[in-house]
């Protein structure tokens, strides 16, 4: 087959060589032969070769469904025109490269091919016949409509006459099914003779003991119970699951599902023809969006002819309320998501026998009653009937199928086997996980969402200027910023610090020629300078000689201390900026205990302002990302700075959570001690 394929190319080629040449002979772009000629020839050639592969460049590169392309001179156009359409302003915005063909990519949510994720996988059933070798009967009717009877024997041993549960997820053909069987569920015919030979025993109680009727359906989820299991190997989004019988469908039969590979289960759909009495469920319920996850038990199926072998299918989200707003409903994601599929039969169709079967067991049985002391007659008859009920008491079916998509919150097209061998999203967007449901390390700048078809909510990478490789999600200080940016970059090198490690730390100092990414942005400052001579009057950053003890003691805090100062609050530092002689502190105020009604104090995102002298004595003694118990007054800031000031008379402690009882028994006291 390859050999006629490579063939036939040759001949288009050779066609469009003998084409080209032609047209350069006419056109007069060279003799036909000679040095010219074959100039032409070889020009044209080349021309035809390459419109030619051209034609293939789109199977060999196939677009990635996860980006969209977009021309740069249309999207910088349109920037320039102040559009914020779908390729203007924002696109710009959400472009994450430029691709080898002068374009620039957009994220957009992309999912993988919707699958019967059944397909070719295992099943478990806790039940199979074949061993030992069994009778099995389906009844049908013919062509005229009469009911009949076909048979045959199950034996595991004879690769033609076993019905295994691989033939359930196999490659279904409706013009030759194969089945899976479950054993009989009725005692063999030796059991059902000696129940109707014991004392006070007859056949129509055996029949009655084995199969299920009404007033004994609760006996019957246990009698009968067979379960299919099947696992999906990885988190799916279900759309369906349908099961195609062979022969007579169950009465009862209810779908359960899982979401962590087998551990726990849920209830998915519930069938029965007694609802209320087997599952203790409602027929046909109404689901509204306070219920969304509620499993439904319906009778649907068995008001069908219960021998036409149809199939019994459920859908996920039919009837739900927030099935056309799924992407926007958390609830309906969590309940059409699973890992493996359960079903499990509990009760099938009442069997009566066929007409021949009727007239022979109605006979025997009246000739039972009429000799009612023969015991042999009794038995015998018994055994018939248990024979004829028997054959037909068994689950079979043809095809389990499970409609669905791979799991990958709209991060990834298609999902692949990884090193591990397990199955596992394609991730883009900056997106890692089995399920994309994560954002990669250090693209923690923006919180991690499912994509939408309004944005697809790819991660986007932390700004550290070059300075760390580690980072983490804040989300107050994201919505701070407007919802812009929330990284926190973690272990500043080259000497840098902060929020973005965009500054120097304290004893270095930015050197104007290199840009703050560069490693060797920031400089040591010369001894001389850290260590000023003894005739200084004031002491310089890190001269901690003339320093003596804190004048406020910040090490513990008690009910006086308290009510001297005008304001207590708790802080997080989040960033340090020195400004000449003051270092200026970004903290974020999460809690205030006590302020004046003159203050200025605010909950949120503010500054306090520390002298570098007072830095250098410790007092206070301050640290980026730690949490402080910040206590201070009024008469403190006098240099009418943004934000508060901080000198040695404030209490600046490093925050306990313990400590919130006794903050909330201060603010209690503060009225009656407080003077």
């Amino acid at each position: 087959m390859a050999l006629k394929i490579y063939r036939l190319l040759g001949i288009v080629w050779l066609a469009t060589v003998t084409s080209s040449k032609s047209t350069n002979s006419n056109n007069g772009g060279g003799g036909s032969s000679g040095v010219g000629g074959g100039g032409g020839i070889m020009s044209g050639g080349g021309g035809g070769n390459s419109g030619f592969l051209h034609m293939f460049a789109a199977q060999q590169n196939p677009p990635d469904p996860c980006y969209e392309e977009i021309p740069i001179g249309l999207v910088s156009n349109q920037g320039n025109q102040g559009s914020v359409g779908p390729v203007g302003v924002s696109a710009v915005a959400l472009a994450t490269s430029v691709s080898s063909s002068g374009t620039v990519l957009r994220s957009r949510r992309c999912v993988p091919d919707f699958v019967n994720a059944a397909f070719g996988k295992e099943v478990t059933a806790t039940s199979t016949c074949g061993n030992p070798p069994s009778r099995h009967c389906y009844a049908t009717t013919d062509d005229k409509g009469d009911l009949t009877r076909l048979c045959s024997l199950c034996d595991s041993s004879n690769a033609r006459r076993r019905h295994p549960s691989t033939y359930l997820t196999d490659l279904h053909n409706v013009n030759n099914m194969t089945c899976w069987q479950s054993e009989p569920l009725i005692p063999p015919p030796a059991a059902a003779a000696a129940a109707a030979s014991s004392p006070g025993g007859s056949s129509s109680a055996s029949v009655g003991q084995h199969q299920p009727s009404a007033s004994s359906a609760s006996s019957a989820v246990t009698e009968n119970n067979v379960t299919l299991t099947l696992s999906l190997g990885k988190k799916y989004e279900l759309t369906y699951i349908s099961l195609q019988f062979c022969g007579r469908k169950p009465d009862s039969l209810a779908i359960y599902k899982s979401m962590d590979f087998g551990k726990t289960w849920q209830a998915f759909q519930y069938y029965s023809s007694q609802c209320r009495k087997l599952y203790g469920r409602p027929n046909r319920a109404i689901i509204t969006k306070s219920n969304e996850q509620e499993a439904l038990c319906t009778d649907a199926h068995s008001l069908l002819d219960p021998l036409s072998g149809s199939r019994i299918a459920f859908s996920t989200m039919e009837g739900r309320p927030s099935a056309f707003d799924f992407e926007n409903s958390p609830v309906l994601q969590d309940w059409v998501t699973a890992t493996d599929v359960r079903v499990v039969f509990h009760r099938f169709h009442p069997y009566h026998g066929d007409d021949s079967s009727q007239r022979s067991s109605g006979g025997s049985s009246g000739g039972a009653a009429e000799s009612s002391n023969d015991s042999n007659a009794a038995a015998a008859t018994a055994t018939a009937t248990a024979v004829s009920v028997r054959d037909y008491s068994f689950y079979a079916a043809a095809d389990f199928a499970v409609g669905g998509r791979c799991k990958c919150n709209g991060h990834a097209s298609r999902c692949v086997q990884g090193r591990d061998g397990l199955l596992g999203c394609d991730c883009r967007h900056n997106t890692a996980g089995r399920d994309c449901e994560k954002c990669k390390p250090f693209h923690f700048d923006r919180p991690w969402g499912r994509a939408t078809a309004k944005d697809a909510n790819e991660c986007k990478a932390c700004n550290c200027n070059l300075h760390a490789r580690r980072c983490r999600f804040n989300m107050e200080l994201f919505k701070l910023s407007g919802r812009i940016s929330g990284g926190v970059c973690l272990k500043c090198r080259h000497n840098t610090a902060g929020r973005y490690c965009h500054y120097c730390k304290e004893g270095y100092y930015r050197d104007p020629a290199k840009p703050i990414t560069h490693r060797k942005a920031c400089k040591g400052i010369p001894k001389s300078s850290v260590n000023p001579a003894p005739s200084s009057v004031e002491p310089t950053n890190s001269n901690t000689e003339g320093c003596g003890p804190c004048p406020a003691d910040n090490r513990r805090l008690n009910l006086k201390k308290y009510c001297k100062r005008d304001y207590a609050l708790l802080a997080t530092i989040t960033a340090r900026e020195t400004a000449g002689e003051w270092v200026k502190f970004t903290m974020n105020v999460q809690t205030i205990f006590k302020k004046t009604r003159d203050n200025r104090v605010r909950r949120g995102l503010t500054y306090f302002w520390v002298r570098m002298s007072d830095l250098a004595c410790k007092c206070p003694k301050i640290k980026i990302n730690k949490s402080y118990l910040i206590l201070g007054g009024s008469e403190d800031s006098k240099y009418g700075r943004p934000g508060i000031e901080l000198n040695t008379r404030s209490i600046v402690i490093e925050w306990k959570a313990e400590w919130i009882s006794r903050m909330r028994r201060f603010e209690r006291r503060a009225s009656r001690k407080c003077k």
